[in-house]
This record gives structure tokens, sequence and C-alpha cells, in this order.
């Protein structure tokens, strides 16, 4: 449980005007230090590491796979209705997605690495590397960052580029086909993981002066409890950790039953019936009223990332040190 009070929290009208004008919002204290410690407490278990010995950080930064989850309204209440009133309602979110899973992305830093300037990291990108993306896309319809360390500047916390909400909103916009995880037109292969032509796209927007100004560039930092509710098209990259300070993090995904509707007169009256994150899509593309006679003009798509593999070897490894642990 989250031990934070479970009063209905509703979002603010300077959290709404932010989301609105900047893309995110950020919200403290969603849930207690007691209830991170019970969800984490095997971390480093599973990482075959000692938090006191550096000498066995052997990886800068870890995507661990899932074991346990807990229901986001029970462990995080505030969190869970601020994300409802942001997609249009707890009954638009589907079951699988209610619910946070133990998959921690940890970032250790390495030794004698510095910070570096956000648009010279290599890891910018757009989530949902599942699917075949289009402008009302549901399966990725909110991007989550809940905080299970306290992370300071230089920190390694998640760095975003709002700007890059409206370039990627207006080419999704103009291409109804759908396009790949890596923003290439259907039917495109994904380079391999790794490859620079992989995140080429996102790479262009945020070195771009005119596409992405320095005012757009944010460090996602706050202490442990507080989660970051994010446009699902917003640029984010992970950043290097000088600080060596453990960095503990995850990025569970909100999906919504429908794709977003963006229909003139769905809005209602002045477009206040979108929900909020609709509102900021058409805001960024000049459309606040909705889209006249849009819609996709292909089939949608799922797709096997590579990471599904990965994340199967990981497990069965963490199940193993557990087990070893255990006896």
């Amino acid at each position: 449980m989250s031990l934070v009070s479970n009063t209905a929290y509703a979002l603010s009208v300077q959290d709404k005007e932010h989301f609105l004008t900047h893309g995110f919002v950020h919200l403290k204290n969603c849930f207690s230090r007691k209830a991170s410690d019970a969800f984490s407490k095997d971390v480093w278990t599973r990482l075959g590491m000692s938090p006191t010995d550096k000498s066995t950080w052997h990886t800068e930064r870890t995507n661990m796979p899932a074991h346990g989850t807990v229901l986001v309204s029970e462990f995080a209440p505030k969190a869970w209705s601020a994300i409802c009133e942001l997609v249009g309602g707890e009954e638009k979110v589907t079951d699988e997605t209610k619910s946070w899973g133990d998959n921690f992305i940890v970032n250790l830093g390495k030794e004698g690495e510095g910070q570096i300037p956000f648009r010279g990291v290599d890891g910018w990108h757009v989530d949902g590397d599942f699917f075949l993306h289009f402008l009302d896309s549901p399966e990725q319809a909110l991007l989550v960052i809940p905080l299970f360390s306290d992370i300071g500047p230089g920190g390694g916390g998640t760095a975003i580029c709002t700007d890059g909400i409206g370039v990627v909103a207006k080419y999704l916009h103009e291409n109804p086909n759908g396009v790949t995880p890596s923003m290439q037109p259907r039917g495109t292969p994904e380079p391999a993981k790794g490859s620079p032509e992989r995140l080429a796209f996102y790479r262009s927007i945020v070195q771009s002066q005119d596409l992405a100004s320095d005012a757009s560039f944010h460090e996602m930092t706050g202490e442990l409890g507080d989660v970051f509710l994010l446009h699902p098209l917003m640029l984010h990259s992970a950043t290097r950790n000088a600080t060596r300070v453990p960095r503990i993090i995850t990025n569970p995904k909100v999906s919504v039953k429908e794709p977003f509707n963006f229909s003139v007169g769905a809005g209602g009256d002045g477009g206040k019936g979108f929900s909020l994150v609709e509102q900021k899509t058409l805001k960024v593309l000049g459309r606040p009223g909705g889209l006249d006679g849009w819609k996709i003009d292909g089939e949608r798509e799922m797709i096997t990332p590579m990471r599904i593999k990965i994340m199967a070897d990981m497990k069965e490894r963490e199940r193993e040190r557990l087990a070893r642990k255990a006896n």
C-alpha cells in the first residue's frame, strides 16, 4: 500500500495549464518510502550487485524485467487519479495498464564520466516499440515515470524535449498510413539495436535549434515517491548519472481501450470535451477545435520488439539469484 492519503485527487488549474503548455506534470509524494522499499526490496539481489560496493556495479544502466505488480490505485492513488484525468476517465484505461510492475530501470553511472549536453545524448526516442504508430494510437496513451529514488541534478534523471511533441504530432498527422517505432514509413525494416539509423528521426529534432529550443529541455529530478506524467509523444532519453548515486525509476505504459478521438465536434463547445492529452495534441497541431476529416489510412499493427527475448533471459538469471539468496 502507498501509506499516502487515499483522498480523491484532482489536477489543479496550474497542473492542467502546465500540461497543456509543456506536456507534463510533476506530482509530489505519490507513494511512501516504506511502500517503495517493500516493492524494490530485491532489486540489488536481482542485479547481482551490492549497493555499498561500487566495484560490483558492472553495468551502467539496466532495464530490468518484471516479477511482480501493484495496483496503481492502491500503491499511488494520487498518481492514479491524475492519470485517469489526463486520459479522460478511469473507464478508458485498459485493465493491463492499471498496475505497475517491478521492472526497474537502474542507472548507476560510470566512473569518470560526467554530464554531456542534452542535445548530445544518444537515446532520444518516443515510447512504443511494440506497435505501428498513428496520431491517435491508443497503445501508448501516457508516459509515466515514478521515482523509486531521489534524483538530483546530474543524477541520471530522464531528459525530455517538450518542443518535440509538436514535431512528432505533425509528422504523424501527415502520415495517416502509420509509421514504425523509428518513425519510418510502414513496411520499413527496423534498424538493429544500436544502429545510428534507429533513432535518427528523433536525433534530428533535438539537434535542431529551429525545432527544439534550449528552453524545451528538462531533466526529471525529484524525490522518491514523486511521479511524472508526460504526453505520449514526449521525446525523452536516459542521461549519464554523474553523481553515481543509484537512480531507480520505472517507466510503466498507460494504454486506453479506444483510439484518441480528434474529430471536430468530439470536444464539444470550445473543445473542453477532449481529454487533456487530446487537447495538448490538438494544440500543438494548431487545431484546438479538432481535426476535420482526418482518419488513419492503414491497419493498426502490433510488433514484437527485440527486447522481449532479452528480458526473458534476464528474468531467468534474476530468478536464479533470488533462489540462491533464499537458500
